[in-house]
């Protein structure tokens, strides 16, 4: 069994405007990609495309909102889509069809200067493979994209250094990037991207090639950041497990469509197709679900002097409020008593994620 830590719960407000959006992106690489929309052909699979005219549909037809603040994961096998999207988001690959705006800005119609503006100010992208400049210092690496914003040296070295101290490597100034693990390369990196105060963090897979412990550290780090920072982040993975300790939503694709969008407890407890619950079969369902989910509503008889918890705790942080007396735990919201879970409705769940 896959072990992820308890969900937080959505933290999100989405009462206002969305940071990103996304709306009817398609990438089809090949000859005339851009007759294949709109005719029969987009809706062939895509062996059956390439088989006739030679093209591949990388992404079809997806529409993402993502708010401030919130960390957006995309996942999926690999060919799903997901970095191609990813990138067709700052036109690193352009969009075959389509519109992208960040913040305000309509990135599908920008100009070319204005992209070198979008990428150097607006967004920073952190790669599974580091990128460093073997010949700089880890602070000289830090201070690399102010350089390029053309920040002043004694402005951006003070800039690096605060970023050093905010991942833990304020003694590995001066070293060069061969002279640290890959966990600390990657630390450098995650920081160069902070360090010129972007509006949005882009992921791409950064964690694929380190091992697992130090992985994990990783991820521990990019929550802690986001927390400290409140940055809107958009990560793309092909690990279950790490999207929902991470995401405060998750878009899993398959064969460049998005098959399923929600919160990792929508994922977990109501998987859109098999698809979506062959992924999340092995996830504990009791550190994901929250009262909210399994909770029922109460009626007159029902108690509600038992131990009270907010809704979004989880099912396995609730059990020691359950095991410690003989009253259902009241789930709360807004001061509120909103729902019952009760001793069965734990089991249950409980039973559900081991399969009896």
């Amino acid at each position: 069994m896959l072990l992820v830590p308890d969900w937080p719960g959505d933290r999100v407000d989405r009462t206002g405007e969305p940071l990103i959006r996304a709306d009817g992106v398609w990438k089809i690489f090949g000859r005339r990609e851009d007759r294949i929309i709109g005719t029969p052909a987009a809706e062939l699979s895509r062996a059956e495309l390439r088989a006739q005219t030679g093209c591949v549909i990388a992404v079809r037809d997806v529409s993402i909102r993502v708010w401030p603040g919130e960390v957006f994961v995309v996942m999926g096998l690999s060919g799903s889509g997901k970095s191609t999207l990813a990138r067709t988001l700052i036109r690193l690959i352009e969009p075959t069809a389509g519109r992208i705006l960040i913040a305000g800005m309509e990135v599908t119609a920008a100009s070319p200067a204005e992209l070198r503006q979008l990428r150097r100010h607006m967004v920073s992208m952190v790669f599974q493979h580091f990128g460093l400049l073997a010949h700089r210092t880890v602070i000289e690496n830090m201070a690399f994209g102010l350089e390029v914003q053309g920040v002043q040296r004694n402005e951006r070295l003070a800039r690096a250094r605060e970023m050093l101290r905010l991942v833990g490597l304020e003694e590995s100034e001066s070293s060069f990037p061969d002279q640290l693990s890959g966990g600390m390369q990657q630390r450098v990196g995650v920081a160069r991207a902070f360090a010129v105060d972007p509006k949005v963090m882009l992921y791409d897979e950064p964690f694929s090639a380190l091992d697992p412990l130090i992985r994990r550290d990783m991820q521990d780090e990019i929550c802690r950041l986001q927390v400290e920072t409140e940055k809107t982040m958009i990560f793309i993975t092909h690990d279950l497990p790490e999207a929902l300790r991470l995401g405060d939503r998750i878009a899993i694709m398959r064969d460049g469509q998005i098959v399923q969008l929600g919160t990792p407890e929508e994922l977990v407890g109501s998987p859109a197709d098999e698809y979506v619950a062959n992924f999340t079969r092995d996830i504990p369902k009791s550190h994901v679900l929250t009262l909210r989910w399994v909770m029922r509503e109460p009626v007159p008889e029902d108690s509600t002097d038992g131990p009270k918890l907010d809704v979004t705790t989880t099912v396995r942080r609730a059990l020691p409020a359950l095991a410690a007396g003989e009253k259902p735990v009241c789930a709360v919201e807004d001061g509120r008593v909103v729902g019952i879970v009760d001793r069965a409705t734990v089991l249950q769940a409980i039973a559900d994620e081991r399969g009896d």
